[in-house]
This record gives C-alpha cells, structure tokens and sequence, in this order.
C-alpha cells in the first residue's frame, strides 16, 4: 500500500505540472476565459488540433456531463475541436473510434469499460499514428493496450477505501448495485468492498438504462432482507433512487455512493445520502484533451508511459460538503 500512495503521490503531481505547462500557453481574451468552466487560462496560438472523445456513457447520466464539461474547458483553453460521441453498447463504442480514425483525428481519448472489444480498433489507431489516451475505465488495460496515457481512478483502492469507511462505521450487511454487469471498472468497486468488508457484502446488478426498474429491484431486495444496513451505488443517479427505494421499502438502511452531481451533493448536506466518492470526472475530461495537446505540440506525457494520474479517491462527506457544493453547483465537482 504504501508504493501505491507513493505512486499516487507522484501521478498527482504529474497532472500538476500537465496543468502548470498548459496554463502557459498562448493568449486569450475575456470570451475564452469566461467560456472555460471556471479555467480563466486564455487560448492557445497553436495550430488548431481535432480530438475525439468516446466514451460508454448511457443517456441521461449526470456523471459524463461533468467529463464533457471538463473536456470542453481544456479544448477552448488548448484551440482544439472536440468531437465528443458516446454509446453503452461496447461494439457500437468501436465503432465510434473507428469514426474518428477516419476522419483522420489527431488524438483521441477514451474509455474501456470493456477493454476487449476495444482492442482490435486501439491497435487500428496507433498504426495510423493517432495517439490515444484512455480514461475513467480500463486502468488494468490502458499500458496493455499501448495507449499512451490514463486519467482516473484505481476502482479496487476506491472500493477498499469505501470497505473501510463501512468497517468505521460498524456495519455488518451491504450491497453493491451494479448498474451495468461485465463493466470492469464497477466489478473492481463491487469487488473491492466486498474483499475488505468486515461484514457481509453482496452485488446486486440491475439494469441502469431503466430507473424505474433500479429502483423497484433495489426496493424489493430491501423488503426480501430487513437486515440490509447499507445499500451501496455506484453513480449518483442511482443513489438518489436508491434514496426513494429505501422509502419506499420502510428499510432503515442507509445509502452511500461512488461518484456525485450537483443534486448528489444536496442529498448529502440534507443526510439523505452518507457520503460519496469522488474521482473527479471534470478533471479527467479536462486532462484526457489536455493531454493530447501538450504530446501533440510539446512531446509530453505523464507517468512516463507506465504509471497512471489518479484523479480519486476523494471522499465527500457531511463535514466537508460546504467546500464542494459551490463547484459540484457549477458543473465542475
């Protein structure tokens, strides 16, 4: 453990120095800072870059408008065109990168939720000489897989750091609601809390492009075992539902999460939620362009190839919600 922190140590302040460089380039105006999200660096000069971002969000998750947000701040900073596609069907994900190999891209960023159907496009892109960077999802895979850097999270230290909290807090029963079962950066949560919990924990896969059914399925398993003390989310939008299946359900159990958004945060300040993990999606968006325009003008990258830039974990908590809720509220938290 103590090489991991070590090594976290030193990826975080990697992605300091990616923002330093970053920070210096160019010039820009009143326009360019106020657009930025809360990044007031100004534009590059440089000659404009085209970079695509794919991702496996699902439509209507709160979580990847953040990534985009932050995406979005590092291409106006950075003079670049963001061609920004997502689809939670992993074929169709490749399909989206092999778009943006043919239109000939100069980078791009992506997630690997399912890093096996990836694979064959990846290595299509590197022969055409496109960098790519991964992000959120497949840090197991990224290195693998040639790609040249990773933004985010080490899920299993999250879902062991979560274990913990739980461990404090005396708890003996949990579940894990899994809202998209073989993605491997929610198994690594799942599987991490359940190898350090003290107690017994269990995952409940459900599927996550149907809320209402989320919240029925979490409910009936509520009603099938009083004995649930914590029911665990692995998305915002899936806690607050969680929230009302509780109710629903008259369960006395509590609800914790990984991930937020604005609406998360207030759940959380109102107890209606314990607390949350936090891995920063805004800056992981933020840094997966970034990234791409320092290797592409400047010959950067982080970790030296080897090592990843975590972004999180970060718990958020009653006691430290008043430091986030003015960020989570404009779109960058």
């Amino acid at each position: 453990m103590k090489k991991r922190n070590r090594v976290s140590s030193l990826a975080a302040l990697a992605a300091a120095a990616l923002l330093a460089i970053a920070g210096c380039s160019g010039s820009g105006g009143k326009e360019a800072q106020e657009g930025s999200g809360g990044i007031g660096a100004g534009t590059a000069d440089t000659p404009r870059l085209r970079v695509a971002m794919i991702t496996h969000a699902a439509p209507g998750d709160t979580f990847w408008d953040l990534v985009r947000k932050g995406a979005e701040a590092a291409a106006a900073k950075d003079n670049v065109e963001l061609l920004y596609s997502a689809d939670p069907e992993a074929g169709q994900q490749a399909n989206l990168v092999q778009n943006a190999i043919d239109q000939k891209v100069d980078g791009i960023a992506l997630t690997l939720a399912k890093p096996d159907a990836m694979t064959g496009v990846v290595r299509k892109a590197e022969a055409a000489g496109i960098p790519v960077v991964g992000f959120n999802s497949g840090l197991d895979d990224w290195k693998g897989m040639g790609l040249l850097q990773y933004f985010g999270q080490d899920e299993a230290i999250a879902g062991k750091q979560f274990a913990e909290r739980l461990n404090e807090l005396g708890a003996k029963r949990a579940i894990c609601v899994n809202m998209e079962q073989g993605h491997v950066a929610l198994e690594a949560r799942c599987g991490g809390l359940r190898d350090n919990f003290d107690g017994k924990s269990e995952t409940l896969y459900v599927n996550g492009q149907d809320m209402p059914a989320v919240q029925s399925t979490i409910q009936a398993k509520l009603q099938q075992d009083p004995d649930i003390e914590y029911v665990v989310t692995l998305g915002a939008p899936f806690a607050l539902a969680a929230v009302q299946s509780v109710a629903d359900a008259g369960s006395s159990a509590k609800v914790a999460t990984f991930d937020t958004n604005k609406d998360l945060v207030k759940a959380i300040k109102d107890g209606d939620v314990q607390f949350a993990v936090d891995q920063q999606p805004y800056l992981q968006g933020y840094l997966a362009v970034d990234s791409i325009w320092l290797y592409r003008h400047n010959g950067n990258f982080s970790g030296g190839g080897e090592q990843p830039v975590l972004t999180g974990p970060a718990f958020i908590t009653k006691d430290n919600i008043d430091s986030i809720a003015e960020f989570a509220e404009n779109g960058t938290r």
